[in-house]
């Protein structure tokens, strides 16, 4: 289907009695290609500033806080105040957006806030795309209900969990719809077509259409969305300042901009959060080429060392220095089925890791399971009297630079390079099936722990990292490891395109900056067969 107006011209395909495909209508499709046309320009032009970034940092040169925005850092300002229902942010529960019992049981689930996700939770089909956008439409209007093949309902409590939205990051496309010929951000799109259907009614009804912002790398691309949310209010004919977005600090290079990512949003701010998995994959990344920051074991990698010690305690400094929430990340623990003493040891972990974060400072935190909502909620019950910790001032000294780039010790094991490997491929074979969050080995994995889990394995074979046996990581090594992991496994349906792709991504030369970009070829590949 093609449709014109003016000079912008619409694609779609593959729309024929897909669930959500009704929102996309003429207007509202007007606005995704109005957006394209104001703002898609920019957006390609901050996708090059970042490998002008990278090849500075591959040159040798370090991050650090911009001099020219010192005035920034110094002076006195704080955000717009945020909405009365925005105050009590204590816990709140992910998931992906296509999927509608998951959406419901999230919304259900008692967490005071559910954001749901078109990035790091969603495998971007079409048909999952689309979904989500219905799920948010009937929620919006309180009319959410799904019943299973067995005849089971289920249907919205009469106090659910406020909404947030997470559109997919600048850099993922949407190939079904496309502006000038050219596929749009994905990222435009979902932002579009939620506010264009929902904004409106979520005013009507007292509250905002509200956002979780992934994988912002600089104040520029911060503005690029405040511009974003000031067009859309002015085209939907809504108040300045309606929209509210939180941004995930999720990229090693926005920890050194979080001031500045406050202030260019200062009108549309609903704070910062801590994104602690992508924010280890862009750790690895950014300084891919540098021997003195590889990581050991994921395992070893935690919040209480190192750069992300420093990275939280900035952030919420920060926040609470400008009026803004904190709000702490997500245990990828979940509860075990079965197994009573490990479920136990999983909660006591999800227990621990959210003390951390009350203690710290932070204003609220994240879950993966509606099961940890309570325990979580708990530790916050016990340790943060009010709505939340805004007037609290942090008493450790400044962050500086070197902190945040502080690398964590440890060992590379045998096992750790199994783990890797077992939960790369297994999360690329459920991704292609359409799926986006993974429960394997008792945590809950993502596109983000993915990507850490593929981008170690490449960093030890670049540097020649030496297990702790002794023996070297070497592509020889990786591929009999993923050859004999892989016989091991499951086949959930794309077995066989996970290992290759995986292999593929682990050897070469180059980088692959977001797996799921080399991964969506082949998605929209297998959506094309099928």
């Amino acid at each position: 289907m093609k449709q014109k107006y003016g000079t912008v011209v619409i694609e779609t395909a593959g729309n024929e009695g897909l669930s959500g495909s009704e929102l996309l209508t003429a207007e509202c499709l007007q606005f995704v290609g109005d957006l394209c046309e104001t703002f898609m320009d920019t957006r390609n032009r901050l996708l090059e500033q970042r490998k002008a970034v990278q090849e500075k940092i591959d040159a040798g040169v370090l991050p650090d806080f911009p001099e020219e925005t010192e005035g920034i850092r110094k002076s006195e300002w704080k955000i717009s105040p945020v909405p009365e229902f925005l105050q009590d942010r204590r816990v709140e529960i992910t998931g992906p957006s296509g999927d509608r019992k998951m959406f419901i049981n999230a919304l259900n689930s008692g967490a005071n806030v559910y954001m749901t996700d078109f990035e790091d939770a969603q495998s971007p089909t079409w048909e999952g795309i689309l979904q989500g956008q219905k799920n948010i439409y009937d929620a919006v209007r309180k009319n959410l209900s799904y019943t299973t093949e067995d005849g089971k309902e289920y249907t919205m409590a009469e106090s659910t969990a406020t909404l947030f939205v997470r559109p997919r990051g600048l850099h993922l496309d949407e190939v079904h719809v496309k502006y000038r010929g050219t596929p749009v951000p994905g990222s435009f799109f979902d932002f579009a077509v939620f506010m264009f259907s929902n904004a409106r009614k979520l005013v009507e009804d007292g509250l905002a259409p509200c956002l979780y912002i992934p994988k912002t790398e600089s104040r520029f691309e911060a503005k690029l969305w405040n511009d974003m949310f000031s067009y859309a209010e002015n085209y939907l004919g809504l108040e300045k300042g309606t929209v509210k977005a939180t941004f995930l600090i999720e990229t090693i290079l926005a920890a050194f901009e979080m001031d500045e990512i406050l202030y260019e949003t200062r009108d549309h701010s609903a704070g910062l959060n801590c994104g602690r998995w992508d924010y280890i994959f862009s750790y690895i990344k950014k300084f891919r080429n540098n021997p003195g920051f590889v990581l050991p074991d994921r395992s070893s990698v935690t919040m209480d060392k190192g750069f992300l010690l420093a990275y939280t305690r900035l952030l919420v400094g920060t926040c609470h220095k400008r009026g803004a929430h904190a709000m702490g990340g997500m245990s990828a623990f979940i509860p075990v089925k079965g197994d009573e003493a490990l479920n136990r040891l999983a909660i006591e972990k999800v227990r621990e890791d959210k003390e951390r974060e009350v203690y710290l400072g932070h204003d609220g935190t994240w879950v993966a399971h509606p099961a940890l909502v309570y325990p979580a909620k708990d530790v916050f019950d016990r340790n943060m009297k009010g709505r939340n910790q805004l007037e609290r001032s942090p008493d450790w000294p400044t962050v500086k630079a070197g902190e945040l780039l502080s690398p964590i010790a440890g060992s590379i094991t045998e096992e750790g390079l199994k783990h890797n490997v077992r939960v790369g491929i297994q999360y690329m074979d459920a991704w292609l099936g359409g799926r986006g969050a993974v429960p394997l080995y008792n945590l809950m994995e993502d596109a983000a722990t993915a990507e850490i889990s593929r981008s170690q394995v490449w960093q030890w074979i670049r540097h020649g990292s030496r297990l702790e046996d002794g023996r070297t990581v070497t592509l020889d090594l990786v591929n009999r490891v993923i050859d004999e992991e892989a016989g091991k496994l499951h086949d959930a349906g794309h077995l066989k395109d996970a290992v290759r792709l995986f292999r593929e991504i682990t050897a070469d030369r180059e980088f692959a900056d977001f797996l799921t970009l080399k991964a969506y070829e082949r998605l929209m590949e297998l959506e094309a067969v099928e």
